[in-house]
């Protein structure tokens, strides 16, 4: 199976005064999983809503393949997508939700009754959804857009309310789909919660892009850093500036960038500067992400 690619081309929204995306430009490519990236409010839900049809552009076009998400015949089968895991009926069944949305997919009852049992939530299948807690809410979402077993799939915080084990699960579920070569799209407000999960990333921050990657190119910008103390502050100043490293104070000490503690002490060494603390301070890509998009929350 081959999914389509997914292409956000020059896309603006704007909610009276609030322009909630600004001229967003990326493509989503098939067989790989791709982490939507923002913090809360960065506009990656009206983004996912546009390429679904549900809110239209004010400026630019969404293409699922070569064509908008409505203009194919049946795009439930195109594209599977749960966006909200609160947007269920309370008083139906979880079996009965999948149900109603069968004739409009165009799968069979059994189709409903196979793929509640594939997400875990068989012995619950006959229970009212107002009963479910927020990761079951979040395996029938993923049910209702596995339906048509779509070749592309568009998640938006899939991973809230899950339990650890549930979030393996999601992960090895994920990575098995881009391998078959579907387009697999997840969207979070938290980089780590799915850096185990992304092959890339596409971060945004007030609705505009701020960085379009690989998840191996994002992790090169991790720049380490080193904290180091010596009884002679000074010397070690000197030592950084001769280096050309960037340091600065911190607590009693500096703090190097860019530069490992191994070279560090080394350096230290060999210009016989006396250290009394020497540790490594990985700048982490969680680091990196709240560079990117401003430590925006």
């Amino acid at each position: 199976m081959t999914g389509p690619t997914l292409a956000v081309e020059g896309v603006a929204k704007t909610f009276g005064a609030v322009r909630a995306v600004d001229d967003l430009s990326f493509t989503v490519r098939p067989g790989a999983v791709t982490g939507f990236l923002g913090p809360n409010g960065a506009g990656k839900t009206t983004t996912l809503r546009m390429l679904l049809g549900l809110t239209r552009p004010t400026a630019g076009r969404l293409l699922v393949g070569d064509r908008p998400y409505g203009e194919h015949e049946r795009p439930a089968r195109v594209v599977g997508a749960a966006l909200e895991a609160s947007s269920f009926h309370p008083g139906r069944t979880g079996l009965a939700h999948l149900e109603v949305f069968a004739p409009q997919v165009g799968v069979s009852r059994q189709r409903c009754r196979e793929l509640i049992e594939f997400v875990g939530l068989g012995p619950a299948a006959d229970r009212r959804v107002g009963g479910y807690s927020m990761g079951m809410r979040q395996r029938l979402g993923l049910a209702t857009a596995l339906l048509g077993d779509p070749p592309a799939i568009v998640l938006d915080e899939p991973a809230n309310g899950l339990d650890p084990e549930g979030i393996v699960w999601l992960r090895r579920l994920l990575r098995a789909f881009a391998d078959e070569g579907r387009t697999v799209l997840i969207s979070s407000h938290v980089l780590t919660e799915v850096q185990h999960t992304v092959d890339d990333v596409v971060i945004i921050a007030r609705g505009k892009l701020v960085h379009a990657s690989s998840l191996a190119a994002l992790a090169d910008l991790a720049e380490p850093e080193t904290y180091v103390e010596s009884p002679d502050p000074a010397a070690l100043q000197r030592l950084c500036e001769a280096r050309g490293w960037t340091a600065a104070a911190s607590d009693r000490g500096l703090l190097v960038t860019g530069v490992v503690a191994a070279e560090v002490g080394a350096a230290a060494h060999s210009a016989g500067v006396e250290l009394h603390q020497l540790a490594s301070r990985g700048v982490g890509l969680e680091d990196v992400f709240l560079r990117l998009t401003g430590g925006a929350s």
